[in-house]
């Protein structure tokens, strides 16, 4: 049995949604900065990632609910999560090679590789998302946003601590809570950096400034 409760679910989908609101921006922010294939690259890893979570959050509540115990909803959560972490984080990483090769644009994906076990899915998630944040601090620090950086590290802090977290006993009700606590911030201050970096004219900036 698994100690879900239906409030501890509901907040499940908060760190969904900073997610998603973020993945919007920033959708619409770097769409003229990248070529049709790099965008591709991080407009469908985000979209995965946002719906893993909320994959993840149903599978919780249906649970919690007492309605049924749909395991593939959660089975799937760290190959898809993973995996679109990865595409996003390539896709920003391509955009500023691309701005450093002076504009050209090489989006050819080797065929993924097919792996098993929770370590690697978490590992190709902090390097997609690790990939992710370090391309948008270079261009927070481009917008002079000293805060967004410090934003974009406390996300990244705690996406590693949430690496970490997967490999413990998630059946337990403190660790669902734990986890959903550093969750919730750090996908908060992915949003708060997403947004500081939108006001400062992300979408306008151009490389030439």
């Amino acid at each position: 049995m698994k100690d879900f409760s239906i409030a501890m679910a509901l907040v499940d989908y908060v760190p969904v949604l900073f997610f998603a609101a973020a993945a919007l921006i920033l959708q619409g922010d770097l769409y003229n900065k990248m070529c049709k294939g790099t965008y591709a690259l991080f407009a469908a890893g985000s979209i995965n990632v946002a719906v893993a979570g909320l994959l993840k959050a149903t599978y919780k509540l249906l649970y919690a609910a007492g309605i049924c115990d749909f395991t593939p909803l959660n089975d799937m959560f760290f190959p898809v999560q993973s995996i679109g972490f990865l595409l996003a984080g390539a896709g920003v990483l391509l955009m500023l090679v691309r701005k450093v090769n002076g504009g050209s644009c090489c989006c050819a994906v080797a065929a993924p590789v097919v792996w098993k076990g929770t370590f690697l899915f978490v590992g190709l998630m902090v390097a997609g998302l690790g990939c992710m944040d370090f391309g948008l601090s270079v261009l927070a620090a481009r917008l002079k946003k000293k805060p967004a950086v410090i934003l974009l590290v406390i996300s990244f802090v705690c996406s590693l601590c949430m690496g970490y977290l997967s490999s413990q006993d998630f059946t337990q009700s403190f660790m669902n809570w734990l986890a959903q606590g550093i969750n919730v911030v750090g996908q908060g201050t992915l949003f708060a950096a997403v947004f500081l970096l939108h006001k400062a004219g992300l979408k306008e900036m151009t490389w030439e400034k």
